[in-house]
């Protein structure tokens, strides 16, 4: 996996850096494992806009990744490394001794061929799942389960990981990407290494139009609208607001603590920094 640069033939493409896409092995997705997208232009089912700064964009379609890799005790093989476009991590498609086929995140290190599975009975390396019980103090881990069964939802963009710093009295204690320390049930399953893709965090969009491709529109700053458009604007001249930052609704923006009390803050040793 590399970065490319590309020559400055105009002014944008100065600043634009991509993916080499050294990695990827197959071109178009599995047929089977793939659903339309449906776009949503940032509106809700009453078509009223509550994600605003969303529209258009080039057309995608989903892949069905397995989150909970539950075809335990049996062994898959690596047959592609795939390019996923709704997410920055890559994804493997994996062939079962079954021949069925699914598609899983692509942690750093996998390679086609390479042999993955699931399960009790799992080897402890890359690309292998299984419960949090097993698996050693120290190593990298991605793709976790909060509730056993349900399926994988930390840890699963480009280049993150969790790590296992203790284990006590049922429960596992993780270092969250975040940096938040968090009590997990030792029956919930984590699979071994790092999601790969770790240069995602380097590339440069560069310009406004590759923007509005990934489904992005424009948006202006606060400071630089009429009063009457944002708490933030108004001013003779330039000003940065002469407030604390707010949303178009008069809500603070930076450093108010949103989160309501939940039964699972009991969970929670650490905040995150």
């Amino acid at each position: 996996m590399g970065i490319k640069k590309h020559k400055p033939t105009t002014p944008s493409r100065r600043w634009i850096t991509g993916y080499t896409f050294d990695e990827i092995t197959k071109d178009k997705p599995e047929k089977s494992l793939t659903v339309t997208l449906k776009k949503t232009g940032g509106r809700n089912v009453y078509g009223r806009i509550t994600s605003r700064h969303r529209g258009g964009g080039h057309k995608r379609k989903m892949r069905i990744v397995d989150f909970k890799r539950d075809k335990l005790n049996m062994s898959a093989r690596v047959i592609a490394i795939e390019y996923d476009p709704t997410r920055t991590a890559r994804i493997a498609l994996l062939e079962y001794e079954d021949n069925e086929r699914r598609y899983i995140i692509c942690p750093d290190g996998l390679k086609v061929g390479d042999t993955v599975a699931s399960g009790d009975t799992a080897e402890i390396k890359v690309g292998n799942a299984m419960p949090l019980a097993r698996i050693p103090l120290g190593i990298p881990i991605y793709n976790i389960e909060m509730q056993k069964g349900k399926g994988g939802v930390i840890a699963r963009s480009a280049g993150n990981s969790a790590i296992m710093m203790a284990k006590e009295k049922g429960f596992g204690h993780i270092k969250m990407p975040s940096g938040e320390i968090r009590l997990l049930r030792l029956d919930c399953f984590a699979v071994i290494g790092q999601v790969g893709n770790i240069e995602h965090e380097a590339i440069s969009i560069g310009k406004a139009g590759r923007s509005r491709h990934m489904g992005i529109r424009p948006y202006s700053r606060g400071v630089v609208k009429n009063p009457v458009d944002h708490p933030m604007g108004g001013g003779e001249g330039k000003s940065s607001g002469g407030r604390h930052p707010v949303t178009p609704w008069g809500k603070i923006t930076k450093g108010l603590k949103t989160r309501k009390p939940k039964q699972s803050d009991k969970y929670i040793l650490k905040r995150r920094g």
